[in-house]
């Protein structure tokens, strides 16, 4: 064989190889390395790299006791549609070179999905698919050896509908530079918030109420939408809208200049204001429960007055039929009597009548 028929081989074994590690690189554990200078998503970052990112920077999960759903889910491999294995509060993870900010050197965007069997909430639906991302940067040109601080954390709360409260926070304001931001996570609907007292936005339907800490059992790295990892071939259903989320920054430069003049509070809505449907939306929901409510007393007073007339009807009649019995039963007897004493007077007067006229009675 030539040595460029060698080469071409070796090159293709290369290839395949290298395509075949993307789609079916075995999940990490918590505490394992990957290998060193495997780049399975073909990003330009090792796969030891992001994983050494992911854990660094794992989010403390807020989540309800009693979430209809329980907890977030470890979804099939290999499958082209999202299949629920269990409940098992499994947390997928991306990392990838920011696409944003190249101004400010090297940066790196990492997002934490917590995929829901459900959304169990108002509009409720099944599969839910939330997230949080946090932009770090390195210390060092060699990555490897580089360490790594957050510059800003983003949670993900309704994203891209009209109740969109999603925020975006400076990790300093979160006390979260060299760690994970602690987030809550609404119940039934499963809105990220990076701070408690925001967890009633969304129009009003989010409610974080007796919360506990979410202790992940998995991080499992999905890699890139072309080249997933981990056979997470899930990610291109059309079921959910997960590789649109994996395609997208969170940190645009706008949000973060909007973000950076509101440094009272080092948090701001993602999106510049509030839409102004939210309001309404939430009045309208409390209205359409007052209403609701209204309905249901209105018809309890009116089965009550139709009980209460029908009843007070049914005694009117029975006195009424009583009265008229009564009356009937007197009449009658009257009426008797008074037939009787008539007949008696006229028998009396023809008696006497016939007397006078000298008539014998037949």
């Amino acid at each position: 064989m030539a040595i460029c028929d060698l080469f071409g081989e070796a090159l293709r074994v290369a290839v395949l190889g290298s395509l075949i590690g993307a789609a079916s690189l075995p999940a990490l554990p918590l505490d394992s390395p990957a290998l060193p200078q495997t780049d399975s998503d073909h990003d330009g970052l090792t796969d030891a790299l992001e994983q050494r990112l992911l854990l660094q920077f794992e989010p403390h999960f807020m989540v309800g006791e009693k979430d209809c759903s329980a907890s977030p889910a470890e979804f099939k491999v290999e499958s082209m549609t999202p299949e629920v294995v269990a409940d098992n509060r499994t947390i997928y993870g991306q990392v990838f070179p920011s696409r944003e900010m190249k101004d400010r050197g090297m940066l790196v965007e990492i997002h934490y999905y917590h995929l829901w069997r459900k959304d169990c909430g108002g509009h409720g639906h099944p599969l839910d698919t939330e997230h949080i991302a946090v932009l770090v940067q390195p210390s060092d040109a060699r990555l490897d050896l580089a360490s790594w601080k957050a510059m800003y954390w983003y949670a993900a709360a309704h994203e891209n509908t009209v109740c969109d409260v999603s925020q975006i926070a400076k990790a300093s304001a979160l006390e979260a530079e060299d760690r994970g931001a602690t987030v809550w996570i609404s119940e039934g609907k499963h809105a990220s918030y990076l701070n408690e007292r925001l967890c009633h936005g969304g129009c009003g339907a989010d409610r974080c109420e007796k919360m506990a800490r979410l202790e992940p059992a998995a991080f499992i790295n999905l890699g890139e939408p072309e080249f997933p990892m981990n056979g997470s071939l899930f990610i291109a259903s059309a079921l959910w809208p997960l590789r649109e989320k994996m395609m997208t920054s969170n940190f645009s430069a706008a949000s973060i200049a909007r973000l950076e003049e509101n440094a009272a509070s080092g948090i701001a809505w993602f999106k510049p204001g509030r839409h102004p449907a939210q309001g309404i939306i939430a009045r309208s929901s409390s209205t359409e429960q007052a209403l609701a409510g209204s309905g249901r007393n209105t018809t309890s007073a009116i089965s009550q007055a139709g009980n209460s007339t029908s009843e007070a009807l049914a005694d009117a009649s029975d006195s009424t039929d009583g009265a008229l019995a009564k009356a009937g039963a007197a009449t009658g007897n009257s009426l008797g009597k008074s037939y009787r004493d008539t007949m008696r007077a006229l028998g009396i007067s023809a008696h006497h009548v016939g007397r006078a006229l000298r008539i014998a009675p037949k």
